[in-house]
């Protein structure tokens, strides 16, 4: 029995059908290429390599590296970092706290992230899509735990969620991303308790 016949679908004549495991392998690819050459000596040809398919299968899916990055941005952007509920000010910030030094010290993340705001200087649409990952998902996870601390009596009515977001991890990616040092034992705890004094003030 046909394909057409089990699925009552035919497929269209001369379309490509992109096979998910090569596109799983070639953004797997992509992202091992910028942790050892940056994104300004990527190219096509090393990440078809380093996925083992040929240029062709990556230009039938994206048709720049510069596509092919703002796409694995917006993937991760749309993953989210979960909105914590403890039960807490300290607690949610805590968690945040947590879970944004584990997304800063991943090995392919530490490389990645600061070649990207280098050309994100350089790039509106790297900038924007950086914004998007970065920026904007986290102004949200603020913006819970601000209106839980609130509703909860923890801070006062009409705090500031971008504030807090600056206040929280603002320090932490300094120290990640920008100083690069690493995070002594505590060192998470006691952000957390500043930055909630910091709230409160």
């Amino acid at each position: 029995m046909t394909t057409e016949r089990r699925t009552g679908r035919r497929t269209p004549a001369g379309a490509a059908v992109l096979r998910e495991d090569v596109t799983d392998a070639i953004r797997g690819a992509v992202f091992e290429e910028l942790a050892a050459v940056g994104f300004a000596r990527m190219s096509i040809e090393g990440i078809a390599r380093r996925a083992g398919v040929g240029k062709t299968a990556v230009y039938r899916r994206w048709k720049s590296k510069l596509h092919l990055v703002l796409d694995l941005v917006a993937a991760v952007a749309a993953q989210g970092m979960p909105a914590p509920s403890t039960g807490s000010l300290y607690g949610d910030v805590r968690a945040v706290l947590e879970l944004a030094a584990y997304a800063l010290r991943h090995p392919v993340a530490s490389q990645v992230i600061p070649d990207l705001l280098v050309e994100a200087a350089r790039s509106q649409e790297i900038s924007d899509a950086i914004k998007a990952a970065l920026l904007d998902q986290q102004q949200g996870v603020a913006a819970v735990v601000v209106r839980a601390a609130v509703a909860r009596g923890e801070l006062p009515e009409g705090s500031d969620p971008d504030r807090a977001l600056d206040l929280i991890v603002g320090p932490l990616y300094w120290r990640l991303v920008v100083v690069r040092g690493g995070l002594p034992k505590g060192y998470l705890d006691d952000l957390a308790a500043s930055a909630v004094r910091a709230l409160k003030a």
